[in-house]
């Protein structure tokens, strides 16, 4: 099938090169030359463009195949070997050089393989030089002979060769970029994860890459050689391989026709100015630096998307569950994915430990525990993203160690909690996509009508509505995540695995959710899921895996796991130690130092804060509580200026905020202890400290009040010169929280302090905490560790879905059975 846009592309590739030929017969020999030129740059934009614009990788060195393939050529037709021959074996070396640069060089990426690029085409250079003997050296190769061709101008036939090859090369890019080779290296420029999460192996496709762009490159070469008749190394200058990157981003990268537009400007654009020889430089560049600053996708990038609409082809309104279940349903005696025991260790961190469970086709398997318990990594190792240290994964044979690619390719599917998909292909190429299932296909075959047709069906299966033909990076989240599991069904999965598909979304496109799962598992396809909605995880699973620490708790069928002490205890932070209590009830000033009204926050779907009301007053110590996924960090992260406000409103000391950035909200005495610490792993532990002061107007007493923190945190004082990342995960929280008292806060916001933290530094940083309420401060705490967030509280606001469903004491709450609710689902009331 031809879209508008193809056919477009089409007619115009072929106009163009119908108008190269009808020049060959026109042009006086100069402009021939010129033309030639012209026509050689863009084959090379051509080839950069596969590089640059389908695998989104960047070489400043393709001068050196360049360079390669018109040696190639010279030194073959100079034997008496045939034109057309050397051109072949320039493109094939050229290529191949290509292939091999292109091993080393991806093992780094964005400026690092721009350094090996350039490296390359130096190293070349030198070559050329050195090696006298075959190159000529510096005096380069004379005499090479042009094509003949009965009594036609040698100058009119090398300009028809060149417009065919421009012809042929273009076409090659249109056909390419649909093929199942170009969708290969869209996605996996897109998104390395999500690509290899659907069996495409990077180093596979970004090396076909590099070394297809090196043989168009070498091909193009190839024809300089008998066009010029001369050659030497200063024929092939380094700043020539800077335009040629030019002309492919001036253009736009990934459109069929920028190199076009590209080879105009740095090739004809400075013969159009050849009389202005003193400006001409400067008007070439002013020119040039325009073009990037008004349109930062190419001139045909920009112009596509301001005015080419794609056509609004949507899925069916009814899937054909007749054609789907013949797809995607496994045979009825398909293995059960088999987990024993795996763990792994980050930097001598136990993150998991012992894992186990039987993921059965049909089934709906669960792994829950609360945050930081090492759900994901439990994913990411059965998906081959980590290598676990011990244990085993069977699926049809041993997984454990397997890269990623080569796990989806064993039929393993999976989703991820922010979604990935390839957000410059449409919605309907990232389900094609998963439907190759890791497999390139024939290079210049694009999908067939049939895999189009059933890619549409599983649109209409998970409930997607929109055109398929948008971009997915223009989708809203809902969409988002149903594309992203219509894709992983393409791929024919045995297990699918699904990281928080109902974060962000609305209750009813969570019980839609819920019903697309029981209707996935009937297909017998192993579905597991990792979900903090515990209505959802309740209402769905036939069997729970629940980890805690990293450790598995619990297994077993829902209505006997949720009612598990050591269950409850986990998500409710159960722990021996004890915080210390106020010696007097909190009586202070109810004139509110922050009052929050109406609070409503989302990320472009459903509010994950809906209508949340809230007070603290001065010298309080507040707790918000509720599951992960309720709503309690993305409330600090708003109340930091570190995500705006949908719609309500709030008061700093009756000042409104909720409109101010990040910096400003510092300012005004908010400091935010963020999750994960976010430290600066390589300044010190002092450096860390006094950027907590950096916002402050008063005069600061650096030494003394890093003092102050080292009386608090007595651990620090030895490590106050060592550089942070070296430190535990709880000196670095301690750091953390003493980074946020050198602010001197009005209100200091602490999000998950305990998380990841051994019991012991728990203690110690409760401790902390518990002193710093007693001395006045005023501290708004979220903690997956409700029941010891409500030792040190004086007053709590607990959250489910991002609503508040209950507020009090401390001491009224400890123990309520409607705070279980909110972490363990509705079941746990029951």
């Amino acid at each position: 099938m031809i879209n508008k846009m193809s056919l477009a592309n089409l007619l115009a590739t072929a106009a163009l090169t119908l108008g190269g030929v009808a020049l060959s017969f026109t042009l006086d020999s100069y402009s021939l030359l010129v033309f030639s030129f012209f026509a050689l740059t863009v084959v090379v934009g051509a080839g950069l463009n596969i590089l640059i614009g389908l695998s989104g990788q960047i070489s400043f060195g393709h001068i050196a195949f360049y360079a390669i393939g018109a040696y190639v050529c010279a030194l073959l037709t100079m034997a008496g070997c045939p034109l057309g021959l050397a051109m072949i074996a320039a493109a094939l070396v050229s290529g191949a050089l290509g292939a091999l640069l292109a091993i080393p060089a991806l093992r780094v990426e964005g400026p690092y393989l721009a350094m090996i690029t350039i490296a390359f085409a130096l190293v070349v250079h030198h070559g050329l030089v050195e090696w006298r003997g075959l190159t000529g050296g510096a005096n380069g190769l004379m005499g090479i002979p042009m094509p003949q061709l009965g009594d036609m101008d040698p100058a009119v036939l090398m300009a028809l060769l060149a417009s065919l090859l421009m012809g042929g090369a273009l076409l090659f890019y249109q056909r390419l970029r649909s093929s199942g080779w170009g969708t290969a290296m869209r996605a996996v420029k897109a998104s390395d994860i999500a690509a290899r999460s659907l069996g495409f192996n990077p180093v596979q496709t970004k090396t076909l890459a590099f070394g297809l762009s090196a043989l168009l490159t070498g091909l193009a070469g190839s024809l300089v050689a008998p066009l010029m008749m001369f050659i030497n190394p200063a024929s092939f200058p380094f700043s020539q391989s800077i335009l040629f990157v030019l002309a492919v981003i001036v253009g736009g990268a990934g459109s069929v026709l920028g190199p076009v537009l590209g080879a105009l400007l740095i090739v004809l654009l400075p013969e159009l100015l050849s009389d202005m020889a003193e400006y001409r430089l400067l008007m070439f560049s002013g020119l040039l630096l325009g073009v990037l600053w008004i349109a930062p996708r190419g001139l045909l990038g920009t112009a596509a998307r301001l005015w080419v609409r794609p056509q609004n082809l949507q899925a069916p309104a009814e899937p054909d569950m007749a054609r789907i279940r013949e797809f995607i349903a496994r045979p009825a005696n398909s293995a059960a994915l088999e987990v024993n025991g795996i763990g792994i260790n980050f930097g001598g961190v136990q993150a998991a430990a012992n894992v186990s469970l039987s993921a059965r086709p049909g089934s709906i398997t669960s792994i829950i525990g609360p945050n930081g318990a090492g759900k994901t990594t439990a994913l990411n190792m059965i998906s081959g993203f980590y290598a676990p240290d011990s244990g085993s994964i069977r699926l049809d044979g041993e997984l454990a160690g397997l890269p990623a690619w080569k796990v989806a390719r064993a039929g393993i599917a999976r989703t991820y909690q922010t979604t990935q998909l390839f957000g410059e292909l449409s919605v309907l190429e990232n389900v094609l996509a998963g439907m190759q299932r890791g497999r390139l296909g024939r290079i210049l075959s694009a999908a067939s009508t049939e895999q189009r047709e059933m890619a549409l069906q599983l649109l209409a299966l998970v409930g997607y509505q929109g055109s398929v033909n948008t971009a997915a990076d223009e989708l809203p989240h809902v969409d988002r995540r149903l594309v992203e599991i219509a894709r992983a069904l393409a791929s024919r999965p045995a297990v699918l695995l699904l990281d928080e598909p109902a974060a962000g979304l609305s209750r009813s496109d969570t019980d839609q959710l819920a019903a697309l799962f029981r209707q996935l598992a009937g297909f017998n396809i192993a579905v597991m899921l990792v979900e903090h909605d515990m209505t959802l995880v309740m209402g769905v699973s036939d069997q729970l895996l629940v980890l805690d620490a990293g450790k598995p708790i619990a297994w077993g069928e829902p209505d006997d796991v949720r009612q598990l002490p050591h269950v409850i205890a986990a998500y409710l932070g159960g722990t021996e130690y004890q915080a210390p209590p106020r010696a007097e009830p909190w009586n202070g000033s109810r004139d509110a130092r922050l009052f929050i009204k109406d609070l409503v926050l989302d990320y472009g779907a459903a509010p994950v804060v809906d209508k949340v009301n809230l007070v603290v007053n001065p010298g309080e110590l507040i707790a918000i509580l509720g599951a992960n996924g309720a709503g309690k960090s993305s409330i600090l992260q708003c109340l930091a200026g570190l995500h705006p406000a949908t719609s309500g409103s709030i008061l700093l000391d009756n000042e409104s905020i909720h409109h101010s950035d990040a910096a400003s909200i510092a300012a005004r005495g908010l400091a935010l202890v963020p999750e994960g610490r976010q430290m600066f792993p390589q300044l010190t532990v002092r450096d860390n400290l006094m950027l907590g002061a950096f916002a402050r107007t008063d005069k600061v007493d650096v030494e003394a009040e890093i003092e102050a923190i080292l009386q608090r945190f007595p651990r620090l004082r030895d490590r106050i010169d060592s550089p942070t990342g070296l430190l535990s995960g709880g000196e670095q929280q301690m750091v953390a929280v003493g980074r946020g008292l050198m602010a001197k806060p009005r209100i200091l916001l602490l999000d998950e302090p305990s998380l990841g933290l051994s019991p012991a530094m728990i203690g110690e940083l409760y401790d902390a905490l518990a002193a710093l309420r007693d001395e006045g401060v005023t501290l708004l705490l979220v903690d997956q560790m409700a029941n010891l967030a409500l030792q040190v509280a004086d007053r709590a606001y607990v959250l489910e879905t991002g609503r508040i469903v209950k507020s009090g004491s401390a001491e009224a709450l400890r123990g309520d059975r409607e705070l279980e609710a909110a972490y363990l689902g509705e079941g746990a009331v029951a």
